[in-house]
């Protein structure tokens, strides 16, 4: 099913999300494409808070692929532990790392095609780093932009492809660089899951769920 929403609603309810975010951005930290690619890895099922107090600490000790398989899967599994589902992170990391060296010179690819073929890495790990890294306009669907997507009618996709494929048809050039910021971000702190409010939301009057419940 395509968009409920016009051509028109659509740029309207980007152009006020833009205006409510008026600087999107990652929340997890990292300082280089590298860091990055292992922070999204380490963000599956766990959220960016305890991802982020665990990164800092580790990226300083260990800075590059070569320091990640020094120091093994099973000293990593306890280093990476409080961000939970650690033994399986640590040996998609290490191996990743083994990859990187082996094959992209220790850098992080820039092509879809490689990235998922990294251990750990699936389409919304690759969308992340495609866009966060390398400016590409890719909308990377979690939860959250599931969600609004879903909720305003904005898309209506059975699964997170389909609503990417959906998103990505429906949002104008201008606004899918940005697009899944706008959305994760918008859905994060306040169109959540149950505790939303539609009376403090920026896109209340071209959100159709807004029309029909609140």
């Amino acid at each position: 099913m395509p968009s409920a929403l016009d051509p028109k609603t659509v740029n309207r309810l980007y152009l006020n999300l833009s205006k409510s975010i008026p600087e999107p951005q990652a929340e997890l930290f990292f300082r280089n494409n590298f860091e990055l690619l292992l922070a999204v890895i380490l963000s599956a099922q766990a959220t960016d808070k305890i991802v982020n107090e665990v990164t800092p600490a580790l990226f300083e000790k260990h800075p590059d692929p070569q320091s990640f398989i020094t120091c093994g899967e099973k000293k990593l599994a306890r280093l990476i532990q409080r961000i939970g589902l650690a033994p399986t992170k640590a040996k998609n990391i290490v191996r990743t790392c083994k990859i990187l060296l082996d094959e992209h010179k220790g850098t992080v690819p820039n092509s879809r095609e490689s990235l998922e073929k990294l251990p750990g890495v699936g389409r919304k790990t690759a969308n992340v780093v495609l866009n966060e890294a390398f400016g590409i306009p890719t909308i990377a669907v979690d939860t959250h932009v599931f969600r609004v997507a879903n909720r305003t009618g904005l898309a209506y996709g059975k699964t997170v492809l389909e609503t990417e494929k959906q998103l990505l048809e429906i949002t104008p050039k201008k606004w899918k660089k940005e697009a899944h910021h706008y959305l994760i971000l918008h859905g994060r702190y306040i169109c959540k899951a149950k505790a939303y409010d539609c009376s403090t939301c920026s896109i209340k009057k071209e959100c159709l769920y807004n029309q029909k419940s609140c």
